[in-house]
Order: structure tokens, then sequence, then C-alpha cells
């Protein structure tokens, strides 16, 4: 969704991933989550729902004697690869496919031509590679659009960690008048009015008696969301015992993460998104990186200890990201790592050291996730019409 938020780095106020791999575990499989984003020539019947199987085994953590691997895995841990349950929205194959429709669905905005997937974008990293993202009418957002993938390991959800889930972040967009700007009344009119949608919803809520409702939609969209995590990075391997994963500029990209701080706000399974953090804990930014205006976390709490602290931004698949900050404001990732050396920790790296942490952080990109485009359900003469 067009999220107008972003991410930096401070002092934490809170700390942990939380920790939720154990229960139900659906494996994508089929129709669920296969890459062809560019259409789907399937017909309706064919594009079956997604289906509840039995998931792959976490691989085991080999017993290691290397020193490095045992300092990484004393800060960070690997990327499960079964999606984790959401507390009080269990995951079932009807939700799922509900929630996969509702993603791709660009008539939950108000002029029906903005879906979550247009500013996080499966293709793309989960982001959509602008700045700022295209909302109601071409207005564009006040942050850099934050990548889904893994975002059901932060703490909290937008850059200033406004929403404390992903079901509660799936509603901000959908009525934010500079996003998709739909009012709720009208979200739900919209789906109730299409027959096909009354039956998903039926089955995605069995038991409840208006299941078309902007909180079902979201609590939906979030089980999908949940699915999109990115396993299987070399430095998942590294921390699983294949001291091969990483190369030596790698493994002294990630000495240098630890042993210049790096890793005290980017930490834990998503290397960040377990806290808050001033943009500029030790000298401010450049103001295009940093605007004065922009207060972050400031904005939400109304204290001045928060201005310009937000989220901890995941470095899980940086390099497929850009651009970056919560401005958007810059597309080279070796001027990223200068900028947040000098900022965050007051130090000066060679080019040498960039070089290295830069070539790390590439060892982030794990598993994309393969996403089937589902067949929505037509809008009739009884639909309602999009704002123009």
């Amino acid at each position: 969704m067009n999220n107008p938020d972003g991410q930096a780095m401070m002092p934490a106020r809170s700390s942990g991933v939380p920790s939720r791999m154990a229960g139900n575990r659906l494996l994508l499989v089929a129709a669920g989550i296969s890459l062809a984003l560019a259409g789907c020539s399937k017909a309706p019947d064919e594009a079956a729902a997604p289906v509840a199987t039995a998931s792959p085994a976490e691989p085991a953590i080999q017993a290691s004697t290397d020193p490095l691997i045992m300092r990484a895995r004393a800060l960070f841990a690997p990327i499960p690869l079964n999606a984790p349950d959401l507390p009080g929205n269990p995951a079932t194959a009807e939700k799922l496919a509900l929630g996969r429709m509702l993603y791709f669905d660009p008539r939950l905005s108000a002029t029906h031509s903005i879906s979550c997937a247009s500013c996080h974008n499966i293709g793309l990293g989960g982001a959509d590679n602008s700045p700022k993202s295209a909302g109601f009418h071409g207005t564009r957002g006040g942050r850099n659009s934050p990548t889904v993938f893994n975002a059901v390991f932060n703490f909290a959800q937008f850059w200033d960690g406004r929403a404390k889930d992903l079901e509660e972040q799936a509603g901000g967009p959908m009525v934010n008048p500079v996003e998709m700007a739909s009012p709720k009344a009208h979200v739900a009119e919209q789906l109730a009015a299409l027959p096909a949608y009354r039956d998903d919803f039926a089955r995605a809520f069995p038991g409840d008696a208006s299941p078309v409702s902007l909180a079902n939609a979201q609590k939906a969209i979030a089980v999908f969301e949940a699915t999109l995590i990115t396993p299987n990075a070399p430095f998942d391997r590294y921390l699983r015992g294949d001291a091969t994963a990483l190369d030596a500029t790698q493994k002294g990209g990630l000495t240098l993460f630890i042993d210049k701080g790096c890793s005290a706000c980017h930490a834990g399974v998503n290397i960040g998104g377990s806290m808050y953090a001033k943009f500029g804990a030790v000298a401010a930014p450049d103001a295009k990186y940093r605007p004065a205006d922009d207060k972050g976390r400031g904005g939400v709490t109304g204290l001045a200890s928060d201005d310009y602290g937000f989220k901890v931004p995941t470095l899980r698949n940086i390099a497929l990201t850009a651009p970056y900050f919560h401005t958007g404001s810059e597309q080279d990732l070796a001027k990223v790592v200068d900028t947040m050396a000098k900022a965050q920790l007051g130090q000066t790296i060679s080019k040498d050291e960039n070089a290295k942490l830069v070539a790390f952080l590439k060892a982030l990109t794990g598993d994309q996730p393969r996403v089937m485009m589902p067949q929505l359900p037509a809008s009739d003469a009884n639909s309602p019409l999009p704002d123009k």
C-alpha cells in the first residue's frame, strides 16, 4: 500500500523481535505463490485458492566453532522457511486466498486504480523503487514506502511505528486521503457489491454475522502479507552453519558491521525492525536525508525526545529496495553506508570498509516470494463507480 512512511536510527525505546515462529505453517503452493505478475492466463476455475500442505521442516542450526559464525549467532537469526502465525488472526487457506485477492485489488481505492501491490510490488523487493509513491489522483505520499517483505518480523509498522502490526497497518492506506482515499464505508460497500467477494468473506470468516467488513479485509490482507518472507539468503545459510555461504569480502563486511556498532540497532531476525532510533544520533545528516519538518516518532508521541526517531528499517533485501531513507532521497547504497556511519556512529569509513559493508548487505537478499496474480471478482452494473 502507498505508505507515506520511512525509517532511521537512535537509542532504543523498544527492543526485541516478536517470537512468533511456532504454530500454523502454511506453505503457499501451486496457485497460491508462483510469480506471474505480468498476468495470469488461467481461467477463474483453474486459479484455485492456496492450500494448506505439510510445510518443509526448518533447517537445523549446525554445530560450529567458527568464531565469526558464533558472534553472528549471538546477534542475528535466520529468516524461517515458514510464515509465522499472527496472534489472534489464525491463517486458513480461505483467509489467505482472500487476502491475496484484496492485496492486488485496486477497487479498494477510491479511484479503483491503486492497490496494496501498487506501492509494495512483489517484483520490486516488496517496495516500488520510487522516492515517494503516487496516491490519490497522483498525490505523492510524505515518506518512502518501506518493503512489505519480512514486515511480519517488525515490532511495529510504518516508519513512525503508528501501527502495532500488519493488521492495523493494512487499514491505514485504504482510508488515508493522500493514498487510496476510500472512506471506511466505501471499502465494505465496494466489496459487498461483488457476489464472489461475499462468498469469499463468508468462507474466510465462518460464523461471522457480517463477514464483509473493513476489519475482516485487514485481517485477510495481514495473513497474506505475513507469508511474504525471504528465507535462504547467503547470510541465513551462514548463520545455520555453512561457512562457505559468505565470501571473504562479505565476511569482512560482517565483521565491520559488528565491530563498528551497526548491529546495535540492526540485529535480530530482520536485521532491524525491533526498535526506534534517532536518525542523527551523533551528527545530523544532510537536510535532504532528514528534513526538519518530519519529526518521525515525535509526530506520533508529541515528545521532543522522540523527534527524528524512526523505526530502524530491516536491512533484508536492501540491495533491491532503493531509493533509501524515509525520504527516498538516496539511490546509492554505498553513500547510505557512509551517511549512516557518520550520522549514527560518528565515524568516517574507508572506501575498502565501505565496499566490504556493501558486499555484506548484498548477502542479505533471500529467496523472493513467488506470487501468482489472482483472478479478481468482476464488477457489474450494481458495483460502485470509481471516484472521478
